[in-house]
């Protein structure tokens, strides 16, 4: 518990929720003026704010890397945007066992992979197999987490596959739609790891790999005969865009200046000061909330002064989020009011997730964490002072932090701040070579909750043995695909975290891309990443 009351969460029904999050955002769907009919060729030319590390949608992790994999790998399933309704894709249909641990999924005739092979029922399980058994969790730990308990996938037809669960997955239908659990073809999945990220993979997308650097650039192109998109896409047939070039340009300024130029017709990552010159040549910003697992600091429980339950505790009221809002991000971002974002199926709002530095420097005084001379907290010698360990996967992360570490300051806390590039990040984060990360993690489902804090999962907090009313929380979302009941025990787990002190939520991120006027239908999946089906650019 904070002080001696426990978390009060207020329940917020999902749909309705996404509803009201896409209409109160500027522009979830297509961008700037799109009107007239869509116009075939061209290449988009877009400008990523961070490189792409992997070229294997299972190992992708960060949304720039995402907005590269994700058009060349189709799913069984998919998540509308505007709903949150699962539609069919490479799967026309499935049925889920009453108990959630058999799933069997009849699959579109007819479609086949870039290199002429045919999606049929063995390239599913040699795809969930490869992730199990070759990647693994340290590899690719989303899926990994998707597929937990999994003992395996059976061919009942050419067409017809059935995926097996030890314990019940309630989730999986879900994750069946996300790039992650795309479904790759022999050759890719035969790949060792590192091979699967350098040098590209064989998929069903709408985009093939034309040329993938490593950490520089992608290029992407048409999949001719391209014929069996998503239920959520908006035309069928080919893509409209012959092709889609990648490259990274890390300064928000030169990225907004290309835009206004004509040299790139998007780019990732648009803070409030690159709206005027966007628009004023005619382009747009265009946000979208994402869901998930909001920004936060996550401590390491086994060592320093974050071992004290009290000092993670006082973090929480200790954080001004509207002042983090106001200052770095702007109106199309929210302040973090719980662990999941707003726009999360199972989101519940804490009214312990609110700014009172008073009360923060009570549970610190109670604890014996008292003023030193200058200023930072002492308890039997040891400085109240950690680090935290981040990457540049957003723009403003290093700001937002630098205020955060202010803020902190004023309740006696010293936080010190370890920027690393984004592999040295992940490295550190599965050795547990950390104090405290910050991060957020994007799924359109509240199990996200158990792949970021379940000690069989992550465990980023390196909790030594398992919370027993969390981990029952889990067991209970998985056990069950009624959307009251999962909520209730999503409820549960929000609350566990936040009394536990394993999440210091910061603000919630949006996706805000920058629009020139040559680009239209540049629209977001229901995970806030860029799908570019049906995308169009002007003039060729």
């Amino acid at each position: 518990m904070i002080g001696t009351r426990r978390t009060r969460l207020v329940a917020v029904g999902a749909l309705g929720l996404i509803t009201a999050v896409a209409t109160a955002c500027a522009g979830t769907g297509v961008s700037g003026d799109d009107s007239g009919p869509p116009q075939r060729g061209g290449t988009l030319k877009y400008g990523l704010s961070l490189a792409p590390t992997c070229a294997d949608p299972a190992q992708s992790s960060s949304n720039q890397t995402i907005y590269v994999t994700r058009q060349v790998v189709d799913s069984l399933t998919d998540q509308n945007p505007k709903t949150g309704e699962i539609v069919p894709w490479l799967a026309q249909s499935w049925q889920v066992d009453p108990t959630s641990r058999e799933f069997t999924f009849r699959l579109r005739p007819g479609v086949t992979f870039s290199d002429g092979t045919p999606v049929d029922a063995t390239a599913v399980q040699r795809t969930f197999d490869a992730i199990v058994k070759k990647l693994g969790g340290v590899k690719a730990p989303l899926p990994a987490s998707y597929l937990a308990g999994y003992t395996g996938t059976t061919v009942v037809d050419p067409l017809t596959v059935r995926v097996t669960f030890a314990t019940p997955n309630a989730q999986f239908l879900q994750a069946s739609s996300t790039p992650q659990l795309g479904i790759l073809a022999a050759s890719t999945n035969a790949e060792s790891a590192e091979t699967r990220c350098q040098s590209g993979i064989v998929g069903s997308g709408p985009f093939t790999y034309a040329d993938y650097q490593q950490d520089r650039s992608a290029k992407l192109v048409r999949r001719a005969g391209y014929a069996w998109g998503s239920a959520a896409f908006g035309h069928t047939g080919e893509p409209y865009l012959d092709a889609i070039q990648f490259t990274v340009v890390p300064e928000s300024g030169v990225r907004t200046g290309s835009v206004s130029s004509g040299q790139l017709d998007a780019v990732s990552d648009a803070l409030p000061q690159d709206a005027p010159l966007i628009e004023n040549t005619g382009g747009s910003i265009r946000t979208t909330p994402n869901p998930g697992v909001t920004f936060g600091i996550q401590p390491n429980v086994s060592r320093g002064v974050l071992a004290d339950p009290a000092v993670r505790r006082a973090l929480i009221p200790a954080i001004d989020r509207q002042e983090l809002v106001d200052t770095v991000l702007g109106k199309d971002f929210l302040p973090a009011t719980g662990v999941l974002s707003v726009k999360t199926p199972g989101y519940q709002r804490s009214a312990d997730v609110t700014f009172d530095p008073e009360r923060a420097k009570s549970i610190l005084q109670q604890a014996g964490w008292t003023p030193g001379s200058d200023g930072v907290r002492e308890k039997n010698g040891t400085r109240l002072s950690f680090s935290i360990l981040f990457s540049a996967v957003f723009a403003g992360n290093q700001t937002i932090l630098e205020l955060v570490q202010q803020q902190l300051r004023k309740v006696g806390v010293d936080a010190q701040l370890d920027l690393v590039s984004l592999p040295e990040s992940t490295s550190r984060q599965n050795s547990g070579d950390f104090d405290a990360t910050y991060y957020n993690s994007t799924r359109g489902d509240g199990d996200i909750l158990r792949t970021s804090f379940s000690v069989d999962q992550r465990n980023l907090n390196q909790q030594p043995a398992p919370i027993p009313a969390l981990e029952q929380a889990f067991v209970g979302e998985l056990s069950t695909t009624d959307v009251a009941a999962r909520n209730r025990f999503f409820a549960q787990a929000q609350q566990q975290i936040l009394d536990d002190g394993l999440w210091i939520p910061t603000i919630e991120l949006s996706q805000a891309i920058g629009v020139g006027p040559r680009a239209h239908a540049v629209t977001f999946d229901a995970s806030a990443r860029l799908q570019f089906y049906d995308t169009w650019v002007n003039g060729g």
